[in-house]
């Protein structure tokens, strides 16, 4: 542990959210996009399983999606990216070669090590789980929407119909039945994996080999470094192109890293000040 736990390598978030060390061990989801194969099993068995409503059918008319992106009643989201390259030739080699390229990432909140959203809930609605995870208690939620902008992935959403937040629960009520989360059982392709955080990690990396031995030098890892920004995120991704084609961030921070340092800050400041009121004040009793 360090320091400032708001920020950098956590080994154990639930140990550090005061459950006793005989605590279940971190779990996670691992998203291996090189095998999606956008059929989109994950949201259908999310919403089914979280009876959650409705929020769109239509195709946006940019692609096969009909959901767009993460929200308080998508949990899960699969996005679908075309790349276009067009092979121009050389004269006399008849007609440019048109390739066109899928990308498919099933997409969800990353249950970070160091969740901002978490932090700044002024009621206590969000919460560590004992499994690492991080969970939005409806019945304690006040709608105030805080953790929305804290997210620096832009997952957790408030829902219009009743103003509270939602997001994915990594199926907590199916963990405590030893059961897998309802996506990951619906996987047909076994592109979402869900484990011990630290056997994925494992198996993550083996599988980045595996590809890089096959020529796809492109394959990296996303969100599985415990040095990043936000201490690394229990849901990591296989991607096979650049974090931002995805529509991720590059470099994720937590967003309440610095909240120590303003604090001390502000305390100075306010401390400066009172100063030289209390200088003034007594400048003129003289």
């Amino acid at each position: 542990m360090t320091g400032n736990r708001l920020s950098g390598p956590l080994a154990d978030p639930s140990g550090d959210a005061g459950y006793p060390d005989d605590h279940p061990e971190r779990v996670g989801f691992f998203t291996d996009t090189s095998v999606c194969i956008g059929c989109k099993a994950c949201e259908v068995a999310c919403k089914e399983w979280n009876l959650l409503p409705e929020d769109g059918l239509d195709l946006t008319g940019m692609s096969y999606d009909n959901t767009g992106a993460l929200g308080a009643s998508t949990w899960r989201h699969v996005a679908f990216i075309e790349q276009s390259t067009v092979d121009l030739g050389m004269p006399g080699t008849g007609p440019p070669d048109d390739s066109v390229r899928w990308l498919m990432s099933s997409d969800v909140c990353k249950h970070c090590t160091h969740a901002a959203c978490l932090d700044v809930c002024p009621t206590g609605a969000l919460m560590r789980t004992e499994y690492g995870t991080v969970l939005v208690q409806d019945d304690v939620c006040n709608g105030c929407g805080y953790c929305v902008p804290a997210c620096p992935y832009g997952v957790i959403d408030i829902r219009p119909d009743n103003g509270g937040a939602f997001k994915c629960t990594m199926c907590y009520d199916r963990l405590g039945a030893g059961l897998m989360p309802a996506c990951a059982t619906a996987c047909p392709t076994e592109s979402i994996q869900y484990g011990p955080l630290d056997e994925l990690r494992e198996r993550a990396a083996a599988r980045v080999e595996e590809l890089h031995g096959q020529g796809v030098t492109d394959a990296r890892l996303y969100g599985h470094d415990p040095e990043d920004g936000v201490g690394g995120d229990g849901a990591f991704f296989l991607l096979l192109d650049e974090p931002e084609v995805y529509g991720l961030p590059p470099d994720p921070v937590v967003t309440t890293r610095d909240l120590p340092s303003m604090w001390r800050h502000a305390a100075v400041a306010a401390a400066t000040a009172a100063a030289v009121i209390a200088g003034c004040f007594a400048g003129r009793k003289r």
